[in-house]
């Protein structure tokens, strides 16, 4: 052994056996790998269910409750040295071990019960769905997807057994309403002790056509024609001519909705495993073209935003059909605004430390 073997040696076993902290180096990379992943399945989820919709199939949703990853890393160094006067002579033995595990532990919790229902049935808030307005979102894709009616005036309903045309009326509130939208000239203000009494506020600019606009949707919807300020309110039909009532749809309606409009293999309607879609509306207009459309195929798309298989066809998203990505991205924000604040206890999972 020569005079540097013995100081190099030590050297190496300081470096191995010093601590070196895993967590902070896990961050950056754990946050964006986890995110992208919950992010791609949510949208596999969700669109498999459209599908299974469309086929009358039970939709099942399975959210991620929690996720918790532990990481464990070992290192051993050995060292051994020995000399003789005879031969084979001096001798010196190094031996080191290394492990490193990853342990995540992920909790699913589905979608059912109570929570179900809660979720599902319940309708849209029509103060979170003009809060939508407010924030820029269009009138008439906001309208189409999630109110029935308003005021009595219908919407069109797509979905097979229980379809029905919309009110011309309803097209022509959805353009004026969104001349008004477009001009800053409409918005909420929320009253009442538990801020609860919600009203909508026309704006009191004078342009002949906003003008135009305001006396039109008044008179559609039977309202005071010198009133500016209508109670919001919930329901198919207003109790006064002070009042705008919105009967907005429920998560389950509005995926019922979408769904109705897959395309579906010729086969798939010709041996009945599903209904033909529906023709479009005339009276729509403009307003005729599925607001979410998703093909069909036998082969998986090269070039799609989300797709799934289910009965021996694949089911995709053009990714180059903005308005589809849209629409199916606002489906991902209604599903936080049905869903009310709980006080549901986080689940327990025991880590091991040792």
């Amino acid at each position: 052994m020569t005079r540097f073997t013995l100081p190099f040696i030590v050297f190496v076993l300081l470096c191995f056996t010093g601590c070196v902290a895993l967590g902070p180096l896990t961050v950056a990379r754990d946050r964006f790998d986890y995110t992208s992943a919950i992010s791609e399945s949510w949208k596999s989820q969700t669109l498999l269910n459209l599908v299974k919709i469309r086929y009358a199939d039970a939709p099942v949703f399975l959210d991620v409750a929690s996720i918790i990853t532990t990481y464990a890393a070992q290192a051993q160094l050995g060292f051994g040295l020995s000399w003789f006067s005879l031969p084979p002579g001096d001798s010196q033995i190094v031996t080191g071990t290394g492990s490193y595990a990853e342990r995540p532990t992920i909790t699913y919790s589905p979608l059912m019960g109570a929570k179900f229902s809660r979720s599902m049935m319940t309708p849209i808030p029509p103060a979170a769905l003009f809060s939508l307005i407010q924030a820029n979102w269009p009138v008439p894709f906001l309208f189409r997807l999630c109110v029935k009616a308003i005021n009595g005036i219908y919407n069109r309903t797509s979905t097979q057994l229980t379809g029905h045309t919309g009110d011309a009326d309803f097209y022509a509130l959805l353009e004026a309403l969104q001349r008004i939208q477009q001009a800053g000239a409409m918005g909420l203000r929320v009253e009442g002790a538990k801020k609860s009494e919600v009203l909508i506020v026309f704006g009191r600019r004078t342009d002949a056509t906003l003008e135009a606009d305001r006396q039109f949707i008044r008179e559609k919807l039977g309202l005071n024609p010198n009133a500016t300020e209508f109670h919001l309110a919930f329901g198919a039909l207003a109790q006064n001519d002070q009042e705008i009532a919105v009967l907005t749809r429920s998560m389950l309606e509005i995926l019922a909705e979408l769904a109705s409009n897959i395309e579906v293999p010729a086969a798939d309607v010709a041996e009945q495993r599903v209904l033909p879609t529906p023709p479009e509306d005339a009276a729509a207009g403009a307003y005729a073209t599925p607001l979410l459309q998703v093909h069909s195929g036998g082969a998986r798309p090269g070039d799609a935003f989300v797709a799934v298989p289910y009965h021996n066809s694949w089911f995709y998203i053009d990714d180059r059909d903005f308005p589809s990505k849209r629409m199916f991205s606002l489906i991902m924000l209604l599903f936080t605004l049905v869903e009310p604040a709980t006080k549901d206890e986080a689940p327990l999972v025991t880590i091991p430390i040792g």
